[in-house]
């Protein structure tokens, strides 16, 4: 066994330790804390684990003595809490375009956030394998790719692909080749989505970073976004997804929406509190928006039935209509 006596190695694996087998309500006394080294190859005396906290508090480490529940030392502070930590796994475990792998990977990263104590009564409220997840490895070389191409201010190139039905089973296509100039990277809807633009069109596209295979950097510098948005300066990722339904595209138009007044809430979630009301009542209020006009748009409408009625333009509720009367239709009994 190797014995590093009191060399500097003896700090690190101190604070390791302390990171992992304390915490407020599993304070470590000195006892522990020699014995725990020793396991490592570290011999040491009690009195030199008093002077080795001393020197990691005086570097900032946030190490508490404490005589409750028992005399001992834990980590007070650690760079991510655990109501932070437990954040960032439900985000984690809820995201499907994270794979089973990369969750497992991950989640043991993050576990090591918190004392093995802290991290038994989190992951005890977590069940990984019942959550619906894609299978795309590729999707953390395409996050590299897409972010080191941005930052290149060059253009991408990769397969994108669609599920299709095949005998009774449904799989990807071959998938088409697409070029496009990046400009942000997004999570909306619980997908990640690249939004960038397609050269054979004016607009800003969406490409859900799951559907993309063999993403490469090209040599072609990327179109400028303002030739293509109305962003000049820099390319305005929430307002672009608070203008957005679904992450559909379309014009952007000034819509007029009499909503009823129990819709108050997702109204302001969707538009945000700085849009313009009017004609408020004790049944309902007027809302006026710039938003992408699109099928996304409609959709999204549509789930809130007579409770949202567009007012205008009369091109989008005319189109409300045609849907509305084609969903009538496909529900009538013959």
């Amino acid at each position: 066994m190797a014995n590093y006596g009191n060399s500097k190695i003896k700090l690190l694996l101190l604070l390791e330790l302390l990171n992992q087998f304390s915490d407020e309500e599993h304070p470590l006394s000195s006892s522990e804390i020699c014995a725990l080294l020793e396991e490592r190859g570290v011999l040491c005396e009690r009195k030199s684990i008093y002077r080795d906290i001393a020197v990691l508090t005086e570097y900032g480490i946030d190490i508490i003595s404490t005589r409750s529940p028992k005399a001992g030392f834990f980590v007070a502070k650690r760079k991510f809490e655990l109501p932070e930590v437990r954040l960032m796994l439900d985000a984690v475990l809820t995201a499907p375009f994270i794979t089973n792998k990369k969750t497992a990977e991950l989640t043991g990263k993050l576990r090591e956030l918190l004392s093995c104590y802290q991290a038994e009564s989190v992951f005890k409220q977590i069940y990984v394998d019942q959550r619906l997840k894609f299978d795309n490895e590729e999707i953390f070389y395409n996050i590299d790719t897409v972010n080191r191409a941005i930052a290149a201010n060059k253009q991408i190139t990769f397969l994108y692909h669609h599920q299709i039905i095949v005998g009774q089973n449904a799989q990807l296509d071959k998938g088409r080749e697409f070029r496009i100039s990046p400009y942000a990277l997004l999570w909306a809807n619980d997908k990640y989505y690249l939004a960038g633009n397609y050269d054979k069109y004016d607009t800003v596209s969406n490409f859900r970073l799951d559907r993309m295979k063999r993403a490469a950097i090209s040599e072609l510098d990327s179109r400028p976004f303002s030739e293509v948005s109305p962003y000049c300066n820099y390319f305005d990722t929430a307002d672009y997804l608070r203008k957005s339904f679904n992450m559909y595209r379309g014009e952007q138009e000034l819509i007029e929406l009499r909503c009823a007044n129990n819709l108050l809430e997702a109204v302001v979630d969707k538009f945000g509190s700085e849009i313009e009301f009017s004609c408020h009542d004790d049944n309902a209020f007027t809302v006026r928006a710039h938003v992408y006009v699109s099928d996304g748009l409609i959709e999204w409408l549509l789930q809130y039935g007579e409770r949202i009625v567009v007012q205008s333009p009369s091109h989008l509720k005319q189109e409300m209509i045609e849907k509305i009367n084609g969903l009538s239709a496909a529900y009538q009994i013959s």
